[in-house]
């Protein structure tokens, strides 16, 4: 499973810890792959644990939906410790970490630098779909919506609606993309 990671390219897939499940952008070196979190519920709880689950989906609804902490319908597995969504291919493993200050456009924290290194493959049945170029612009707008909502700024604002008109136009038409123009907008989006 580890070999479907291309070394140096960033994957988008899903990090589940012992109670919380969030995207994160993982990069493969040798036989471990790489991810940063920044303070929040996984961050917390693969500094307690030392274990995690890295699951691909080609979903970009759940990878957004999790990012926003909005609700999803998942149903898990837990075995030795380790918890996992049911149907989707993954990796788990042990986690090791250190912690680093980071300092961006958006301010300066505290993260955490992780590599998991896998115990074993989880088994799914990840049904057979296309990830469409409106997919792409979803996850993006996402990730700078994210962005947004710890430091509003218009430049973000303003390329977050403009990716979103891009969205609509390539068949694009998730209430999750909807939600996030109605916040910057402040307006409810008809026809959703």
């Amino acid at each position: 499973m580890l070999d479907v990671f291309e070394e140096g390219k960033v994957y988008e897939v899903l990090l589940v810890t012992r109670s919380n499940v969030t995207p994160v952008g993982v990069v493969r070196e040798g036989e471990r792959l790489r991810f940063k979190l920044f303070p929040g519920k996984s961050f917390r709880e693969v500094l307690e644990t030392g274990k995690a689950s890295i699951q691909l989906t080609n979903d970009p609804e759940l990878l957004v939906r999790t990012a926003l902490n909005l609700p999803v319908e998942l149903e898990f597995v837990e075995v030795k410790g380790h918890r996992w969504i049911k149907g989707l291919p993954g990796l788990y493993g042990r986690v090791e970490w250190k912690v680093e200050r980071w300092k961006d456009e958006l301010g300066e924290t505290e993260v955490l630098l992780c590599e998991l290194i896998p115990e074993g493959e989880i088994e799914g049945t990840l049904p057979l779909r296309p990830f469409s170029r409106a997919d792409c612009l979803l996850v993006e707008m996402a990730v700078l919506f994210t962005r947004y909502l710890v430091k509003p700024e218009e430049k973000l604002r303003a390329r977050i609606l403009e990716m979103h008109s891009l969205y609509r136009h390539l068949g694009g038409r998730s209430a999750t993309a909807d939600h996030m123009v109605s916040f910057l907008t402040g307006k409810t989006q008809k026809g959703h």
